[in-house]
């Protein structure tokens, strides 16, 4: 198997946790202490602290699919990956559909892949003149 269809399993592996609502599967994919970023900044998550998060949300994803995936392998234990996102959500108990652009870091240790920092960025105007107000 090629890097490049590992970590993309292993990415899909990771958010499928999400729809299938199990944290703990989620955060033993995480390092130790990871990094994440979007557009309300950046958390630094130990594992603990993910499960609690994926328990307390105002959300639930009930669908995802990656397109455009590339991967870069910076070294045999450490690896890239880039996509765009399609997220099929209920928010505070309305559907919703979310596009992004996401990137995750992958380290292989002795216990398998583990991501260390993962970014979504909303696809959209790179300036925000698609959510200025009218």
């Amino acid at each position: 198997m090629s890097v490049t269809d590992e970590i993309t399993a292993i990415e899909k592996r990771f958010w499928q946790t999400i729809v299938d609502k199990d944290a703990k599967a989620g955060a033993d994919m995480l390092t130790e202490t990871s990094l994440v970023t979007g557009a309300q900044g950046t958390a630094r998550l130990d594992r603990e602290h993910y499960m609690k998060l994926m328990a307390t949300g105002g959300w639930e994803l009930r669908s995802f699919k990656l397109s455009d995936v590339d991967v870069l392998e910076l070294d045999p234990n450490v690896a890239v990956i880039g996509y765009k996102i399609r997220e099929d959500l209920v928010v505070d108990g309305e559907k919703l559909v979310l596009e992004a652009a996401d990137a995750s870091t992958w380290i292989r240790g002795a216990d398998g892949w583990k991501c260390a920092l993962h970014t979504e960025s909303v696809l959209g105007d790179p300036y925000g003149r698609d959510r200025k107000a009218a």
